[in-house]
């Protein structure tokens, strides 16, 4: 057969131990997922609702164009509905995009470490990757932005980033954009934005009229509670979204899909709570870290990257035995980092506890 040369020995996007898996491995009656960045809450109670009284016919096909959910985001935004662009999840958003602006002979400019599925699906369009060193867990937007020449195609900005957390203040961004030629498409990819509190972040919506090349991407899958239903979404010029929309599948979201997402919008008191409760949780781990001088990102998202001084796998390892799955900073590029999702403060204080019993097991401190 013949297969594309890129794909010789790349490995499959690898998530976080699902709880079964776990609970057969250790003998655990109770693991709790910290892992994925799930909201701990779930989703609103308005969606539960919807699920456990309206009935969907499973034969018919879903609309292909998603025009309530659509209608929705739209009004909700104040963006035009040819603006927006749906996905199987934000994965799906950024597969076509690349496979859309990414071939052999040009190149990709993205952090490292950031999300691994821009490196990924860059690799296998055969484009080159331009993977620029973060510092202190935040872009370098200059860096990158050096790095861009004739033949840059996308430009991968995570903010805040995966796996470290940290948003991109306005002004830093609005720089950045300004030194990006208006024909390299910059994708601000904004999975985490319910989240963010911080001071120096604005609105990124005006960004796509005053710089057309520019894309946000957002998501259901995190804030919202809705993971398993697999809708993302970009934001963009109607020129850039209709380039994009031959690339999509034809019915690449689900009939409940659609309509779980509307519902979820609507109840933007449920984001605000789990916002609020997300901020709590952060601090938990903020003293946690000053308590026992462990470095750790400044977050806006709902989990934390953090230095434990040990082997993060050894250490992750050994907090699954006690029923917790988080994720190891080896396997996102920090070796000796671990980044935990922020749960409720039952599992905040329950997996901190267990931690730290961990850390003192390894020697990390007495």
């Amino acid at each position: 057969m013949k297969w594309k040369q890129q794909l010789d020995g790349m490995q499959a996007y690898k998530p976080g131990k699902p709880i079964e898996e776990v609970q057969r491995e250790y003998g655990l009656k109770e693991v709790i997922k910290l892992a994925s960045n799930e909201n701990p809450f779930g989703c609103s109670p308005k969606v539960t609702a919807y699920l456990q009284n309206n009935a969907v016919n499973h034969a018919l096909y879903p609309d292909g164009y998603a025009q309530n959910l659509r209608t929705a985001v739209a009004n909700f935004l104040g963006v035009k509905e040819t603006q927006l662009l749906f996905g199987n999840g934000s994965d799906d958003i950024i597969a076509i995009i690349t496979r859309a602006l990414l071939y052999p002979g040009v190149n990709s400019v993205m952090a490292d470490p950031s999300f691994s599925q821009y490196w990924h699906n860059a690799e296998i369009e055969g484009a080159e990757v331009r993977k620029i060193p973060c510092m202190e867990g935040a872009h370098d937007l200059d860096a990158m932005a050096a790095a861009i020449d004739e033949q840059t195609s996308i430009v991968w900005v995570c903010s805040p980033n995966n796996p470290t957390g940290v948003v991109i203040p306005d002004t830093d961004l609005r720089a950045f954009l300004a030194k990006v030629p208006n024909d390299v498409l910059v994708v601000l990819d904004e999975a985490y934005i319910e989240y963010v509190t911080h001071p120096g972040h604005k609105d990124t919506l005006p960004l796509i009229n005053e710089y057309p090349n520019v894309l946000l991407l957002r998501t259901f899958s995190k804030a919202y509670g809705l993971a398993s239903f697999r809708v993302g979404y970009a934001i963009g010029q109607p020129d850039v979204i209709a380039k994009l929309d031959p690339v999509r599948a034809p019915f690449n979201n689900t009939i409940l899909s659609q309509a779980v997402a509307a519902i979820a919008l609507s109840d933007q008191d449920y984001i605000q709570a789990c916002r609020d409760a997300n901020e709590k949780g952060k601090k938990q781990y903020i003293d946690f870290c000053e308590k026992h001088n462990l470095k750790y990102f400044p977050t806006d998202t709902n989990f934390i990257f953090f230095n434990i001084n040990a082997d993060s796998d050894v250490v992750f390892q050994e907090l699954m035995k006690r029923g917790f799955i988080v994720r190891s900073g080896k396997a996102l590029g920090l070796p000796g980092f671990i980044r935990v999702t922020i749960g409720t403060e039952s599992q905040n204080e329950a997996l901190l506890n267990h931690l730290e019993s961990v850390l003192k097991e390894q020697g990390v401190f007495a």
